[in-house]
């Protein structure tokens, strides 16, 4: 009994120490890659100007003289973050809701391995649906070229769709019977019970899948290459159908032939898109600790 015991501390222990180093290992990853980011994009921003690498419209590495400013870009990645909010966050919530309180079991088994089966396809897959279905459908609709803020928040707002899906249905799922009865005992119909009980139930999880789907959609870069256009425009052509350039898809675009202050300017971009990460989720996190509280 002593030996069967002293063996199940060891491997407590053994277990624990497995547990804070994968967690060790994870923090010690992101402040490498904070440490790096900053390290290298941080002189550039100093060298460049933070007010005219942040504030300024005009992109040209290779111009003579250079300018290194990325406002339409920043612009530009809010603009395709949000198309994809719009059309992805209330298709992905009310399909949890279907999913969890109102399909029939024959049709959940397949329409959830179809959402399943959506997280597993490679970006390159979207980007090519994108090119061949969405780019001509925007194109002979609502004219233009078809590469556009449109398309590449539609196709952003499509690849979301699995993240918000799964995370919002689990999350529906585990509000407890009792809430529902309790709503059926006073009278209320399957529909008032689901929307003004159980969703607002799961809202910490739904805002969970909310927030990480965005965060797919910022740092998103092979499927926007190919439906955005990449286009530097003004600040005043921006428009839902005019080519777009985006954050990630103007490093992913020039690194490959980038040097000296080209390459630590599109370093730069990466500090900023990773401010810009964080002070999203920063606030999406303030407003959902808000709402909890609430």
């Amino acid at each position: 009994m002593i030996t069967n015991n002293r063996q199940s501390k060891s491997n407590e222990t053994l277990m624990q120490a497995v547990f804070f180093m994968s967690a060790l290992i994870s923090v010690i990853a992101v402040l490498a890659i904070c440490l790096f980011l900053l390290m290298r994009g941080i002189p550039a921003i100093g060298e460049i100007g933070f007010l005219d690498f942040i504030f300024s419209e005009k992109w040209g590495p290779t111009n003579t003289p250079a300018s290194y400013g990325i406002l339409s870009m920043i612009v530009g990645s809010i603009y395709v973050t949000a198309g994809a909010i719009v059309i992805g966050v209330p298709i992905g919530l009310l399909c949890a809701i279907f999913l969890a309180e109102f399909c029939p079991e024959r049709l959940y088994k397949i329409v959830k391995p179809a959402v399943n089966l959506l997280a597993g396809i490679p970006s390159i897959i979207f980007g090519f649906f994108g090119m061949e279905i969405i780019v001509p459908f925007v194109r002979e609709a609502y004219g233009g070229n078809g590469f556009s803020i449109m398309s590449s928040s539609i196709i952003l707002g499509i690849m979301i769709l699995p993240t918000i899906i799964s995370i919002s249905e689990s999350s529906i799922r585990a509000v407890p019977e009792s809430y529902k009865e309790g709503s059926y005992g006073v009278g209320a119909t399957k529909e008032e019970t689901v929307f003004k009980v159980v969703v607002p139930a799961a809202k910490s999880g739904i805002f969970t899948s909310i927030i990480l789907g965005i965060g797919r959609a910022i740092g998103e870069t092979m499927a926007v290459v190919m439906v955005a256009g990449n286009a530097v425009m003004p600040l005043s052509k921006i428009k839902l159908l005019k080519p777009i350039r985006t954050l990630t898809t103007n490093i992913v675009m020039e690194m490959s032939y980038a040097s000296g202050l080209h390459e630590e300017s599109l370093i730069a971009t990466g500090v900023v898109l990773f401010v810009f990460i964080i002070i999203l989720n920063t606030a999406l996190s303030l407003i959902k600790a808000r709402t909890n509280r609430n």
